[in-house]
């Protein structure tokens, strides 16, 4: 009987053994390479891969996806990236991606099914090109105390309204600012003719006058706006969230129609050093407490849905936004991958070089 229940015991330490091993990333030559936004290498988003694997992962920050894509193309072989929905097929079309299986990530299945089906990221069945990961929107913050008009109107053309001259901004990113106008001319950027093209061309050229500036950073936009230097601005919601939370009078537009929204996500490249501490780490930023840092913290929000029970009523209205972010979701325009980029990035530096 003793011996019997030595073996019984032997056999279930290894049963045990071989099923953590097998839920443990294998170890590999070194830790894996995630290449991100800034914000999004916090511990929040490493913490469930540092739990899994027992090291952190190396980090490498791009300022931007143009930047991002060169360095890759030039060699630079990472690991795990994190373009947007409108930037990963330029990534995959140029071979440096490889398909995510899902099956392997615990938690797929708390991502909001809109984004989980958003159109182009599926790789076959089981697998992704693209895992979302957060998302947000780009409208327009307006100072309520300088501009009550338009805070009650909801209406864009404050952009190009003489009495604001000098004291509106819009981003320096195509992928922002060009469908943005095109929806104002009338015109989808996404599928335009040289006709259509060229009404934008027209109307970016209309607004430049207007601007005081042109600039995709954060700060110099809440600055702006604190300061009263801009009425308004095209901006990102996390830049309406930051003065919101500061008290500061602002509005943030959403005219008949709906606004602009972006998702950005995680993608794996083509050739891993380690497969299964890749998947680890993209898991690990769609955590619950990563979800929650993401609304919380950054002011994006996640695609995790699930987690968002946890999140406090307050957080909601600082952003301006419903609980409900799946029909919120449904109700904007997703950002989508702007045919010519080159072409248009060329010709809003062109047009951008006649501010005085």
């Amino acid at each position: 009987m003793i011996k019997g229940w030595l073996l019984g015991a032997a056999l279930t330490a290894l049963l045990l053994a071989g099923s953590w091993f097998l839920l443990r990333p294998p170890a590999g030559s070194g830790p894996v390479t995630l290449f991100q936004w800034q914000d999004y290498m916090e511990q929040p988003f490493l913490a469930g891969y540092e739990k899994a694997t027992g090291e952190k992962p190396a980090i490498t920050i791009f300022a931007d996806e143009d930047e991002a894509f060169s360095k890759m193309r030039a060699g630079f072989r990472p690991d795990v990236m994190g373009p947007c929905y409108y930037e990963f097929p330029r990534w995959q079309e140029a071979g440096l991606l490889a398909p995510v299986d899902v099956t392997r990530l615990k938690n797929w299945n708390k991502l909001s099914p809109t984004l989980r089906n958003l159109p182009g990221i599926s790789a076959g069945p089981g697998k992704v090109w693209f895992v979302p990961h957060y998302w947000g929107n780009t409208s327009l913050t307006v100072r309520t105390d300088l501009a009550p008009e338009y805070a009650k109107s909801q209406s864009w053309d404050i952009l190009f309204d003489p009495k604001y001259k000098g004291r509106v901004s819009v981003m320096d990113g195509v992928d922002d600012t060009v469908p943005f106008i095109g929806r104002m001319a009338g015109v989808d950027a996404y599928d335009m003719s040289e006709t259509g093209w060229r009404r934008i061309q027209a109307k970016l050229r209309e607004l430049v006058p207007q601007l005081r500036f042109v600039s995709s950073d954060d700060t110099a936009l809440a600055q702006g706006l604190a300061s009263g230097e801009l009425v308004a601005a095209m901006s990102w919601r996390t830049t309406f969230s930051a003065l919101n939370r500061e008290h500061k009078p602002v509005a943030y537009l959403t005219p008949p129609g709906g606004i602009f929204t972006y998702v950005c996500g995680l993608v794996m490249h083509k050739d891993p050093s380690n497969e299964a501490k890749a998947l680890a780490l993209i898991d690990s930023a769609l955590s619950d407490d990563a979800a929650v840092y993401t609304i919380e913290h950054i002011g994006d929000e996640p695609a995790n849905m699930e987690a968002m029970a946890r999140v406090p009523d307050s957080v909601f209205q600082n952003l301006g936004i419903q609980r409900d972010l799946e029909t919120f979701l449904k109700g904007g325009i997703f950002q989508r991958r702007l045919k010519d980029k080159e072409k248009i990035v060329s010709a809003w530096t062109e047009i951008r070089s006649g501010m005085q």
